[in-house]
């Protein structure tokens, strides 16, 4: 699999959202979501169970009434979406909405009627990938089986923003990783126009997605931006390179910062971005600790390191 990075302005962006709060028998689900994904990123959105994913991505395509704050769509208010609007987005939820008396292929044709730029054989393409038994019912299929003819309903349509929330959580993990290979392998990603219908005076079709998942290591390989969230907050949103070169877990006994200054702490560690110190130092040259130290720690070693070191 390969990271799948931009080809559209950064200048732009298909999803703001602005203080959001959303709360749920006195709960506070959403506390303060401040988030703006730019055109064409693939952003992987990861969290706790419970944490207020599934209650995010549902306020963004207006499935759910944010109690406080806005969130907007390609410039638009989701709350004020029409059908122009709705044609371009693709969404799935962690439970496949789905017709059970159908079959395979009756939902592909059916369901691609109602979408100008339906296509239907890319659909079908991405059914055979996945191994779905096109004449069975979906009544017949399992758990991961529906979760998948839901993806593929949900992408076929060219949609300009994807979002799929654990599109992957009922398969097994051998099923997983040919899952997300299917969708973003080597070059023939699902996403990228076959050869035979490539027009040159189209522009090239780069989708922002965003996927919430638990498997980091997969998220990893093809996410262009990462977006942790913890009770209800989004902790860190950041381009996932960045996270790479900037982010460090130090330990508490290396140095005494301001908490301002810090992404989040555990009890054995710091979580720190470093041009933010850097930054910082410039205003305040007798620190009292080396930062030459903290600058020079190791990178994070992966998505899991960084999960961990923000949730313990």
């Amino acid at each position: 699999m390969q990271t799948k990075t931009s080809t559209q302005s950064k200048n732009k962006n298909a999803v703001t959202c602005e203080n959001l709060h959303f709360s749920y028998s006195f709960k506070s689900i959403l506390q303060d979501v401040n988030l703006a994904i730019p055109q064409g990123a693939v952003v992987g959105l990861i969290g706790a169970n419970g944490c207020g994913k599934s209650t995010l991505l549902r306020c963004l395509v207006g499935l759910q009434i944010p109690h406080q704050g806005q969130v907007h769509l390609f410039d638009i208010p989701a709350l004020e979406m029409d059908d122009t609007v709705r044609e371009r987005l693709g969404f799935v939820a962690q439970s496949a909405d789905l017709f059970p008396w159908m079959t395979v292929e009756k939902h592909i044709t059916m369901i691609g009627q109602a979408y100008p730029k339906w296509r239907e054989r890319r659909a079908i393409e991405l059914a055979l990938r996945l191994r779905l038994p096109m004449g069975r019912e979906v009544s017949q299929l399992s758990g991961g089986d529906q979760q998948k003819l839901a993806v593929v309903l949900a992408l076929a349509h060219q949609p300009d923003l994807i979002i799929l929330d654990e599109p992957v959580s009922s398969l097994d993990p051998m099923t997983r990783r040919d899952f997300m290979r299917s969708l973003f392998q080597d070059g023939r990603s699902f996403f990228s126009d076959s050869v035979d219908e490539v027009n040159d005076s189209e522009p090239e079709y780069a989708p922002t997605i965003i996927i919430s998942s638990h498997l980091l290591s997969d998220l990893e390989r093809v996410v262009s931006h990462v977006a942790f969230m913890r009770d209800g907050r989004i902790q860190l949103f950041d381009e996932w390179d960045a996270v790479l070169e900037f982010i460090r877990v130090v330990p508490k006994s290396l140095c005494k910062l301001p908490k301002s200054l810090c992404i989040a702490e555990n009890a054995e560690q710091l979580i720190l971005d470093i041009r933010t110190l850097h930054n910082w130092t410039k205003t305040n040259p007798a620190t009292g600790f080396d930062i030459d130290a903290i600058i020079t720690a190791p990178s994070i070693n992966g998505l899991d390191d960084l999960f961990i070191a923000l949730n313990s």
